[in-house]
């Protein structure tokens, strides 16, 4: 199995909220995917409740496991104890105000938002993008107002709103939220006229353009 099969393989199933905060507590996101969710509790910290409860499940899931002896229990002991002290966890930081990143993005990428690299894609609509485990990773700018061509998904997308605001066809996306679209979904995501719309994606495919041939060309030029 390849890279990029065990990566689809762990976010293909993600189709709600709950999917992908369950994987996010049993560690199985590839780690953009991982630093997505991380960025929208630091945005949302009201719904850390929920990853809370996943957490305290899964705590008593392991304590109903049988006990089982250790093989060479003194040696592992005694290299525990010769090993070094462990790093200290960092501590939680409060995001500042004007802070377009969450602390994980920043982390997970090495630059603030005011240094990307944007590469203009179409009018109105400029993209940073890479690979990385096994994904693909984009910072999207959207123009007040652009609509993006439609589109169906040939994998999983996730994208983490980091300001302004889009609309679709399931509704409306602002700051925090996290848009979950795969092969069932089939959208033109529009952003709100008031500010652009700054987004973080992840995806584990391509996208299939969708909708009539003068929509899209419509909506491929802006």
């Amino acid at each position: 199995m390849t890279e990029t099969d065990m990566v689809h393989e762990q976010i293909d199933t993600i189709d709600t909220i709950d999917a992908l905060m369950a994987l996010y507590v049993a560690g199985s996101l590839p780690e953009p995917a991982r630093v997505l969710v991380q960025s929208h509790l630091e945005m949302k910290p009201d719904n850390r409740s929920l990853v809370n409860s996943l957490e305290l499940l899964a705590g008593e899931a392991l304590e109903g496991v049988p006990e089982a002896a250790i093989a060479d229990r003194d040696g592992r002991l005694a290299a525990i104890f010769s090993s070094a002290s462990p790093v200290k966890a960092p501590q939680t930081t409060t995001r500042p105000e004007n802070a377009l990143f969450p602390q994980a993005l920043r982390s997970l990428l090495g630059f603030e938002a005011e240094d990307v690299p944007w590469r203009r894609r179409l009018p109105g609509f400029r993209e940073y993008s890479l690979d990385m485990d096994g994904c693909e990773v984009s910072l999207m700018w959207i123009r007040p107002g652009r609509a993006l061509p439609a589109h169906t998904h040939k994998g999983v997308e996730l994208i983490l709103i980091l300001d302004g605001a889009f609309k679709d066809e399931r509704g409306r996306f602002g700051p925090g939220d996290i848009s979950i679209a795969d092969e069932t979904v089939d959208h033109r995501p529009v952003a709100e006229k008031d500010r652009p719309c700054v987004a973080f994606a992840v995806s584990d495919g391509p996208v299939k353009l969708t909708g009539s041939f003068r929509q899209m060309i419509g909506d491929l030029i802006g």
